[in-house]
């Protein structure tokens, strides 16, 4: 991967597709893959299809050069601390009408389980979740969402710039984006904004979500608590 080369006096959206692509992409691998009836073969084409489109939208954008990897690492362990303690710590807390309704959705995973077995499913499944969704999302929440908020002309926004507004307005989508798990979505998404802020550095923000997301799903395998796979 390349440094970002941030400044580009690109205009509209056009500066935005590195930044958005993948997501509309992943939104509409969520939709259209449970459609296509590939069976387990969906997992491994979702992230073929994935793999393409940030290589090719994103790649002159996108650099993984932490500068803070061990504490990049400390903050993706919390995140997955979080993530989990309610559930763990207080019996029946995922089950309240906050968590659960028409709105947010109900708890249960969307993989059908007859599914779960297949170890290729497990592989491609966490596959995904480690490598491409930290870096689709976090090029989208911090790397646009934060300076578009800001200002349209986002790449004249450095990355990490705060706002407060930007701030709680990107932490809040964030969260609505994880169904019945929003509230620890909504720390997750304040406590990945704060990094970002005192980073600077996108790919610290890559490195702890990456890390979150690959401790849950070693988590998840390990119990069968499959409902944390939405």
């Amino acid at each position: 991967m390349t440094a970002p080369k941030e400044g580009l006096q690109d205009s509209g959206w056009q500066s935005a597709i590195p930044y958005v692509g993948p997501m509309a992409a992943f939104m509409a691998m969520l939709w259209l893959g449970p459609r296509l009836g590939l069976g387990e073969w969906e997992f491994p084409f979702r992230v073929v299809v994935l793999s393409v489109v940030v290589w090719l939208c994103s790649r002159h954008v996108l650099t993984l050069r932490a500068s803070y990897w061990l504490a990049s690492t400390a903050v993706g362990v919390v995140v997955f601390a979080i993530w989990v303690a309610p559930d763990l710590l207080i019996p029946g807390w995922r089950s309240h009408w906050l968590f659960q309704n028409s709105v947010t959705g109900s708890v249960a995973t969307s993989i059908d389980t007859t599914l779960l077995t297949s170890p290729m499913v497990l592989v491609f499944r966490t596959i995904r979740a480690v490598i491409l969704v930290p870096i689709i999302e976090e090029l989208f929440w911090r790397g646009w969402l934060m300076r578009w908020l800001i200002k349209n002309d986002f790449q004249n926004v450095p990355l990490g710039a705060y706002s407060a507004s930007s701030f709680l307005i990107t932490a809040l989508l964030f969260a609505s984006e994880h169904g019945p798990y929003w509230e620890v979505g909504l720390a997750a998404g304040l406590i990945y904004n704060a990094w970002m802020v005192r980073t600077r550095n996108l790919a610290d923000c890559i490195v702890a979500h990456a890390v979150t997301n690959a401790v849950l799903c070693g988590f998840v395998i390990a119990t069968g608590k499959w409902e944390y796979w939405l």
